[in-house]
């Protein structure tokens, strides 16, 4: 049994290579040069090896979140829809800290809220929320939400993300502020086609008196890393106003500019390689 582990967990650890010679570039950060060494992403013939990538990267952007502090208590929810079965997703089991999230406890939900794979219970509040996203959009792939420090403290405001710098023009355009159900906890289920409304469009919203959220129609590991950035750029947005100086804020052009190179899908997906590698080396038992 041993042995059948470690072959899971060493093709869990393969690098896939981005190859210009086979694959058409959609960014201007992945190199012309053949034989580099340079993230890619891998296509699959088998639905179950998908899932099981899926999983895994599931797990990994919660362990990324704990890393950041991210948890509080049982609340927050990252989900992935599954590749084979589109109106369910996987998510991280309820009451269970990030840190110790695995492939073996994650849990299989359809749009109504019932467990279909997995022993543990779902979040309420996570099933009402990313539940009615995930169906009000067939285009949005991965979710994710937690209750940070700075996101809800930016998100009492009730005020976009301005752009202060290029990290924050990643937002640029690019994410609302919902008043919806502002500030109540959304465990009924007519709330959660309130909020899904707002996300057309956008990768990520910041939801008045609650905190933030990101949606993604590429991979899990975009919208993890884009909350991430959103959380930071809120921290350093409040850090610039604490200051009571008027910022100088990137012009709207070069907004929409940096936006386009630094702020896509794909770009949040690679970014989170780096996590994803160092999660690999010093987390292990995240395939468990």
């Amino acid at each position: 049994m041993s042995a059948v582990l470690e072959q899971i967990k060493t093709s869990a650890r393969k690098e896939y290579r981005f190859d210009p010679l086979t694959e058409k570039k959609v960014s201007v950060y992945q190199p012309d040069q053949p034989g580099l060494m340079f993230p890619g992403r891998p296509r699959f013939d088998d639905p179950a090896q998908e899932r099981r990538y899926l999983k895994e990267r599931l797990v990994g952007a919660c362990r990324a979140f704990a890393r950041q502090g991210f948890d509080y208590g049982f609340a927050g929810h990252l989900t992935i829809r599954d590749p084979e079965r589109p109106h369910l997703y996987w998510t991280n089991p309820m009451a269970v800290h990030f840190r110790q999230v695995r492939v073996s406890n994650l849990i299989l939900v359809d749009h109504q809220g019932l467990v279909v794979e997995g022993d543990h219970a779902v979040n309420r509040a996570g099933f009402v929320l990313h539940a009615a996203v995930h169906e009000a959009h067939p285009d949005i792939v991965a979710m994710c939400h937690a209750h940070t420090v700075y996101g809800t403290a930016f998100a009492a405001l009730g005020k976009p993300l301005a752009p202060i710098s290029q990290d924050a023009a990643a937002f640029f355009e690019d994410h609302v502020v919902i008043d919806d159900e502002a500030g109540q906890v959304a465990v009924e289920e007519e709330a959660g086609p309130k909020v899904a409304d707002w996300f057309k469009g956008v990768k990520a919203a910041i939801h008045c008196n609650h905190g933030l959220f990101t949606a993604s129609r590429h991979s899990i590991e975009a919208a993890a890393f884009w909350f991430i950035a959103l959380e930071r750029c809120c921290q350093q947005q409040l850090l610039v106003e604490a200051t009571g100086a008027t910022p100088r804020l990137v012009p709207a052009e070069r907004s929409r500019y940096s936006r386009e190179h630094v702020g896509s899908e794909y770009i949040g997906w690679l970014h989170f390689q780096t996590i994803w590698n160092d999660l690999v080396r010093s987390e292990p038992d995240l395939f468990d």
